[in-house]
């Protein structure tokens, strides 16, 4: 048996998304293997982003840094702005470097089962980012489900009076598929085949 230490790191890992109890066993013994470097390393990493973590106030994205990497690059494309339902979602889309915009994080989709209500996302600050002027165009890149299609057809509502061009993903994404679980020849499609809403 593992100490109880050893044992705690072991349950700690297993509840990361995609590691259950065995992975968590062998990440946890490849670690200890390695610790005098691989472990280092990964506690130095921890440390580094737990000191250091923070919400982007422009898009809403987890950086080390406020603005953020993408808010604060300038040869992104001020003018397009892609809505996303969670960070995971950004990350994504941007680790397919497909989209030259900059993006907001609603921080979830509306849901009458959850009670997420639209005062509960960022939809307001979206609203006041678009109303400020300089973006053309608004992707709503929200997930293939009941709520993200719902949560678009809201915020398309939402920005209809305002001078901007709103497309969407394209159809063809999986019915009930997330984002960050795509393949990037599937969101390249998807973001090349987008269209007006409405």
């Amino acid at each position: 048996m593992a100490s109880v230490e050893i044992e705690a790191l072991t349950t700690a890992l297993s509840r990361l998304p995609g590691l259950g109890p065995r992975s968590a066993r062998r990440a946890v013994l490849w670690l200890i293997k390695r610790r005098e470097t691989s472990l280092v390393q990964l506690l130095d990493a921890l440390g580094a982003v737990r000191e250091g973590l923070i919400e982007c106030a422009t898009c809403g994205n987890v950086d080390t840094s406020d603005p953020c990497g993408i808010c604060a690059d300038p040869r992104r494309d001020p003018r397009a702005l892609c809505v996303v339902e969670d960070v995971a979602d950004l990350w994504a889309l941007d680790r397919a470097r497909l989209f030259a915009g900059k993006y907001h994080v609603l921080g979830g989709r509306l849901s009458a089962l959850e009670g997420v209500r639209p005062e509960d996302l960022t939809i307001g600050a979206l609203i006041e980012r678009v109303s400020q002027g300089g973006i053309d165009e608004v992707v709503l890149a929200m997930n293939a489900t009941l709520e993200g299609q719902t949560t678009a057809h809201y915020i398309a509502e939402r920005l209809e009076s305002y001078p901007v061009r709103i497309t969407q993903l394209a159809h063809g994404l999986p019915v009930g598929g997330e984002l960050d679980y795509l393949d990037e020849g599937t969101l390249a499609q998807a973001l090349r085949a987008r269209r007006p809403v409405g």
